[in-house]
């Protein structure tokens, strides 16, 4: 089947949170948004018709998950990630960072540490606050062109009696893909000092080639009880709004309490859509995702490639996501006036890098999940308010 991903969707009115919150975030209605992770693409044809179909029945029920579910996750693993994964090991749930929240919860006591490496997705910063954990930061080390782990630190904070760390992978916002060799590392260490991983793996399955993303509870059988993988077909295929997601508990200890948190917030049952998408986006949603990939990769490509000769703007090539992570430093801006710039100059509304946590401090993140055609519109406006910058110096 041929998919086309040049076709512009206006969004507008459909209560969008990129689209219809433009005025409300940015103070005017002619700012592109380019911020929030989800994308401007319509979801697979199999999807869409799989949604239709359950609509026409007309009765919307509480609908329950079967082994038929559970293999279809199963198989999809396997696939994809060359994952053997039991189905029994399985514990749904609304969304990756509602999985989080119920494993702080869960497996944390108040005080205890929680370990990030940053900058990282917002969200992590609040799962350990909101639960009053102390947060501990392993910065990420921006080696040249790419970001790399310091594990000296990382295993100095783990000595300071880490309960949990919360694993990013493929990594958001620097769009890292971390090597075998890198998570072979983490899990010798966490293993070392009885470390808690929960594996936060919702971009998994939008990885560049060369590139590969090797789920971390592979690795180490030794450690597989000690490690919970978050999932989801969300990401992959533009499936946010349905918010289903499910998570990989091979300890049935660790499952069992898991589930039982869940039953405690009242989260025991998925959105009937949301299981509808799922199984359709991973039974007959192969093709879509490969050219998919390629249309990001391109749009990605002209991004970079449009950057490529500035001294002002640097723009590190993912590994996997669909989010470039762009530094502004050499503009030498406070973070307000790098906002305002890109907001008021630019008309152009990107994640504030700052939001990752200060280490974000001069950078901002873009989403290319969209029309090469919006992606270059973006683009332009950037380049150009900066130029009208330069010649008004």
């Amino acid at each position: 089947m041929d998919f086309s991903f040049n076709k512009q969707i206006n969004r507008k009115n459909t209560r969008a949170v990129k689209w219809d919150l433009v005025k409300t975030l940015y103070g005017a209605e002619d700012v592109l948004p380019m911020w929030v992770a989800d994308m401007d693409f319509q979801t697979p044809p199999a999807v869409t018709q799989a949604l239709t179909e359950r609509a026409k029945h007309g009765i919307f029920g509480y609908t329950f998950t079967d082994n038929a579910l559970q293999d279809t996750i199963t198989n999809w693993l396997s696939y994809k990630h060359d994952w053997d994964v039991k189905s029994s090991s399985i514990v749904y749930s609304p969304g990756v960072i509602v999985t989080l929240h119920m494993a702080m919860q869960t497996f944390t006591e108040v005080g205890d540490k929680v370990l990030i490496q940053t900058p990282v997705y917002p969200p992590f910063y609040d799962i350990i606050k909101k639960h009053d954990r102390e947060l501990v930061k392993n910065q990420l080390v921006l080696d040249g062109d790419k970001y790399k782990i310091d594990f000296k630190d990382f295993e100095n904070q783990l000595k300071q009696g880490v309960k949990a760390f919360i694993l990013c992978n493929p990594h958001n916002p620097i769009g890292r893909v971390w090597t075998e060799t890198e998570l072979a590392e983490i899990v010798a260490l966490c293993k070392q000092y009885n470390v808690l991983i929960l594996s936060d793996e919702i971009h998994a399955d939008l990885v560049f080639a060369p590139n590969k993303h090797i789920p971390i509870a592979k690795l180490d059988p030794s450690m597989t009880d000690n490690i919970i993988t978050c999932m989801s077909p969300t990401k992959t295929f533009n499936l946010a709004g349905l918010q289903v997601s499910y998570a990989i508990v091979n300890d049935k200890q660790k499952r069992e309490a898991l589930e039982k948190t869940f039953h405690k917030q009242g989260l025991h049952i998925l959105n009937t859509m949301g299981i509808t998408a799922l199984e359709a986006a991973y039974l007959e949603g192969k093709d879509w995702l490969v050219k998919l990939m390629e249309q990001l990769e391109e749009n990605m490509n002209y991004v970079i490639n449009q950057f490529a000769n500035r001294k002002d703007v640097n723009v590190f090539k993912a590994e996997g996501t669909y989010l470039l992570w762009f530094d502004f430093r050499a503009l030498n801006l406070s973070q307000e006036q790098l906002k305002i710039f890109l907001e008021k100059e630019a008309k152009v509304g990107l994640n504030d890098g700052a939001s990752f946590g200060e280490e974000g401090t001069g950078f901002m993140r873009m989403n290319i999940a969209c029309p090469l055609e919006l992606v270059k519109d973006g683009t332009n406006r950037i380049i150009s308010a900066l130029d009208r910058r330069d010649s008004n110096k």
